[in-house]
């Protein structure tokens, strides 16, 4: 039965590669300009039971059928499917036939016990650490790339035998990732069906399946918040939704519940008319964390929308932020709404937290009126230490301004013998009317 299943399941795959193809024949989804939708030679059984018998493991069914009636490695997921050869060579013999040590329940302490000679401080040889690797990837096939220092294994034994995981480097808290589907072959379809429904497919598998209505009624009928979380989030995938997902959506937001801002963050990013008025409302609150996140928001999904009428409410909250973060979005969005006034950020520059001052260095960065606020730039100066002037040289160039000067020539020989830096500092002398050799 499980055999005619997987017979069904293959020609099911074969058929959707095709429209895989057609739906993305500009190559646009991530990775498929490396693999294109094509497939390599299939593995024959006799090579497949060579492979077998030489590393002494038997493959999983769903991926052993692949490889001998789909193709041996080439499309899939992120850079594709390694050929058998490639994904050999890529994985540790030890940790190839060695025991699966992950699981999908490991907890951080879990994780942080086994890894702690990869992460900890102190100094181990090159074979302890091969040997503490290969421990930890025991068990498991490295069968792709998501690019950086992401991997795909495939889990060789064990009770998650067949699964696939997500590996990034040995971080301490952060186990690897169980993909949601029981085998290969569902998470590899799963990647087809996401394709061709015209998913946000940047992070595929690491959210979880269903289209918009499963995950509605997940989360209405589920008892685990956790689980309401996870299926809120892998909303993010659905560029459009339904107006019923629409609806659904406008509750969650309204709630003022736990999950009201992520679902203020889909509503922005599907109809941002929408979730307008959420942002509106948070920006009005008194909820800082709230505002940060409306920013956020804005930021993210509003680059193509008017947002004349947040432009007040954010000017007025600039008089309350007392964090970098909040201050980094407000300074992103009014300068792509060209409505940054240098005066605005004056506390912010003269604040007595180092890291303000050179967030908001950064965002009146494209100001032009900063030689006629010479006196804020002096109080700066005179506050702020040479970091920030060195933030300034950076980010502004170096601002033609008498008063300046003494500031500019004291920090002078970091800078002379750089061409671009030294080129900032004559612009501004010959601005002044001075010598060349004025700073020294």
């Amino acid at each position: 039965m499980e055999l005619e299943k997987q017979a069904a399941q293959l020609a099911r795959i074969r058929t959707k590669l095709g429209q895989a193809l057609r739906k993305d024949a500009e190559f646009a989804e991530f990775g498929a300009s490396s693999h294109q939708y094509k497939l390599d030679e299939k593995l024959t059984a006799g090579k497949l039971a060579d492979w077998e018998a030489r590393y002494g493991v038997k493959l999983p069914e769903p991926f052993a059928r692949f490889l001998t009636e789909i193709g041996n490695g080439g499309a899939g997921p992120y850079y594709g499917i390694y050929p058998l050869a490639q994904a050999t060579s890529y994985t540790e013999l030890p940790a190839l036939q060695g025991r699966a040590a992950l699981h999908p329940g490991m907890t951080a302490e879990e994780w942080n016990l086994l890894t702690e000679p990869l992460t900890g401080e102190r100094d181990i040889s090159d074979e302890e650490y091969e040997e503490a690797r290969n421990k930890a990837l025991g068990g498991m096939l490295c069968i792709g790339t998501q690019g950086c220092e992401y991997e795909m294994y495939l889990v060789l034994e064990g009770e998650h035998r067949g699964r696939i995981v997500y590996t990034s480097e040995f971080f301490p808290d952060r186990p690897f990732f169980f993909v949601y589907e029981d085998n290969f072959l569902d998470w590899y379809e799963r990647w087809l069906d996401e394709i061709i429904l015209d998913y946000d497919n940047a992070w595929f598998g690491s959210r979880l399946p269903g289209d918009e209505n499963t995950l509605i009624q997940l989360y209405r009928n589920t008892p685990d918040g956790k689980l309401q979380v996870k299926a809120l989030e892998a909303m993010f995938k659905f560029k459009r939704i339904a107006p019923s997902t629409l609806e659904f959506l406008s509750n969650v937001a309204g709630q003022g519940s736990r999950d009201s801002n992520t679902a203020i963050s889909l509503l922005c990013k599907t109809s941002f008319a929408a979730g307008s008025p959420y942002l509106l409302k948070l920006l009005q609150s008194d909820d800082a964390e709230g505002a940060l996140h409306a920013l956020t928001i804005l930021h993210t999904y509003g680059k193509n929308e008017d947002r004349t009428e947040f432009i007040p409410l954010i000017r007025q909250r600039l008089e309350g932020i007392n964090d970098a973060e909040t201050l980094r979005y407000a300074g992103y969005i009014l300068k792509d709404c060209d409505a940054m006034d240098f005066r605005d950020f004056a506390p912010f520059l003269c604040h007595a937290s180092l890291d303000i001052k050179t967030t908001a260095v950064y965002a009146v960065r494209d100001c032009r009126n900063k030689q006629e606020n010479w006196e804020i730039i002096e109080q700066m100066f005179r506050t702020g230490g040479t970091e920030v002037l060195r933030s300034t040289i950076l980010h502004w160039d170096v601002i033609p301004h008498e008063k300046l000067l003494p500031y500019y020539k004291a920090v002078w020989p970091e800078y002379k013998r750089n061409p671009n830096f030294r080129e900032k500092f004559a612009a501004c002398l010959r601005e002044l009317h001075l010598p060349d050799d004025y700073l020294g």
